[in-house]
């Protein structure tokens, strides 16, 4: 098995190209979703977000409710970084859990880790290998403003707090242009697919 971290910065096509390889047959292992089930009741980390920011951050459901939690870190650098201490371990923790049950099924011939802030979270030695969805930052202020409903400074601001494109493309063995048409990026996508599919087999075969 190959694993693959997909990784890019907000309004570049990562779920675009992420659904382009689940339909082609990876697995994908998506982080917003391992950060979701953190964050439930019973989670290991419930009780310790709790201790740290109080039960304010509780919604009446019993959840941690992310809307009164993100005012609090991202007023204050420091309590980001505690936040951010407590889920990533344990984020990371279930994404090698998970991938280490697809090794040991032996029926996963590729996965895919979908994480925004892979390597800024300290998961890139989870994968074998680093794949990143870039766009100028042009055409991600037109995605975000045009998209998401977002001003050219609420989008600006967003960009801006992120990992720049240059950066993650020193991590990178594959970079997907993602800001031409959906024909493009498939066409993209399905030649690295053809690619990691060949070298996969011959990861087999060399065991």
């Amino acid at each position: 098995m190959i694993t693959i971290g997909l990784t890019g910065g907000i309004a570049s096509g990562k779920s675009t190209v992420s659904a382009m390889l689940r339909e082609l047959g990876a697995h994908v292992i998506d982080a917003d979703q391992v950060g979701h089930e953190v964050y439930e009741p019973g989670a290991p980390a419930w009780d310790r977000l709790v201790q740290a920011f109080g039960r304010e951050i509780v919604g009446e459901d019993g959840k941690i409710d992310r809307k009164k939690l993100g005012p609090i870190v991202f007023a204050d650098p420091a309590q980001l970084q505690t936040l951010n201490s407590i889920v990533h371990p344990l984020m990371r923790r279930m994404m090698e859990d998970r991938l280490e049950a697809l090794r040991r099924e032996g029926t996963t011939t590729v996965a895919v880790i979908e994480a925004a802030i892979l390597i800024e979270g300290g998961w890139a030695s989870l994968v074998d290998e680093i794949w990143v969805t870039a766009v100028p930052e042009s055409v991600a202020l037109e995605r975000l403003v045009g998209r998401r409903g977002l001003t050219p400074e609420q989008a600006e601001a967003r960009i801006r707090s992120q990992m720049g494109n240059e950066e993650r493309k020193q991590y990178a063995l594959r970079v997907i242009d993602t800001a031409g048409s959906l024909e493009d990026v498939h066409l993209q996508v399905n030649v690295l697919w053809a690619d990691v599919l060949t070298r996969a087999k011959a990861k087999d075969m060399a065991r």
